[in-house]
């Protein structure tokens, strides 16, 4: 048989796209650590992805914000470098709130954050947050003293923040990693956040905890200053810092109802986050996944449909009392992935 020229040209074109395949895989699997999304990842590059499903919204209580049940969480993702395409691409399949924080927590991820804000900062909920280097045991009580100077600082890297950011404001602004409920109920901080919304650097108070959250979920509930509070929850109950996994003891979520809604009463819409971090485990420090860890809160509808552990994790808190999920997504696999996931939830949850 004669030689066809032309079959070593399409021979060529199907290895070089491949290899461009590969390359897709390979970065994403360096971006992400997560051998998943970099298959999802290879399959949208050969051009078999699925379609991007329409985003679902949800009031954002007291702030009023129709809100993206998916949250774009930006400090991991951009700690080291922009990603303007990943973030353009959030943006179109319709999510429209976007959470950073501080540089002494997540580098340059403000920084990286500002050009892409410039494009879009007026049609987005935008986050940031600060914790306050308050040393103090969960439980006690802070001297006026103390909570002056978590004030000052607090106060300090919004400041910071918004210099990141270039922008004038933020929508809300986080008291990051409280575990203490007397800080919470601090009316340091309390005028501290109500100087900046009136010099109109802020419009909304909000917290996020990941340690003695119920404590600190219903005294933030009793003040009724808090507009928003960022927990970590499961499908398992609440998910601890310390051991990074589910709380020892902790009820499973759907006996935590009675605390979520005190929150809602009080005008706080809820923001999970954590979602999923029990199932992936923590190699590093010899704490493997366990992809199973949740099944056994999911009836056979949830067991039974077409979607990740992780996926299930989100449709199944989303349906369980909160108004949004956060998710850290350092790729368009991964992104494609939640936002499945988050506009999925109310499909096994009628």
């Amino acid at each position: 048989m004669p030689h066809d020229p032309g079959t070593d040209s399409l021979s060529r074109r199907r290895f070089l796209q491949s290899m461009a395949v590969l390359a897709v895989a390979w970065r994403t699997l360096l971006d992400s650590g997560d051998a998943r999304a970099a298959i999802y990842a290879a399959r949208d590059a050969a051009g078999t992805e699925a379609d991007w499903p329409e985003m679902t919204y949800r009031t954002l209580g007291r702030t009023g914000f129709e809100a993206s049940r998916l949250v774009f969480g930006c400090g991991a993702a951009l700690m080291f470098r922009p990603k303007d395409a990943l973030l353009n691409a959030a943006f179109d399949a319709g999510i429209n709130v976007f959470d950073v924080g501080y540089r002494g927590y997540y580098r340059n991820a403000e920084e990286n954050l500002a050009p892409f804000l410039k494009k879009v900062r007026d049609d987005i909920f935008l986050i940031s947050k600060a914790t306050v280097d308050l040393e103090i045991e969960p439980d006690a009580v802070v001297s006026v003293e103390q909570a002056r100077a978590a004030a000052r600082i607090w106060s300090r890297r919004l400041d910071e923040s918004l210099t990141e950011l270039q922008v004038d404001h933020v929508d809300a602004y986080y008291l990051m990693a409280s575990y203490n409920p007397s800080l919470i109920e601090s009316e340091e901080i309390h005028k501290a956040f109500e100087k900046a919304r009136r010099a109109g650097k802020v419009k909304h108070l909000g917290l996020s905890t990941h340690r003695n959250a119920e404590k600190v979920l219903l005294a933030a509930a009793r003040t009724g200053w808090y507009d928003l509070a960022m927990i970590a929850i499961t499908p398992g109950g609440w998910y601890d810092w310390e051991s990074k996994s589910v709380l020892p003891d902790s009820p499973p979520m759907t006996d935590l109802q009675a605390v979520l809604a005190k929150a809602r009463e009080a005008g706080m819409g809820l923001v999970g986050m954590k979602a999923a971090r029990h199932l992936a485990g923590l190699p590093i420090l010899g704490w493997w996944k366990k992809l199973d860890a949740f099944d056994r809160y999911y009836d056979e509808k949830l067991l039974a449909a077409q979607l990740s552990q992780f996926q299930r994790s989100y449709a199944y808190v989303l349906a369980h009392g909160l108004d949004v999920v956060n998710a850290d997504m350092g790729s368009l696999a991964h992104l494609q992935e939640n936002v499945v996931a988050a506009t999925s939830s109310p499909s096994y949850f009628a």
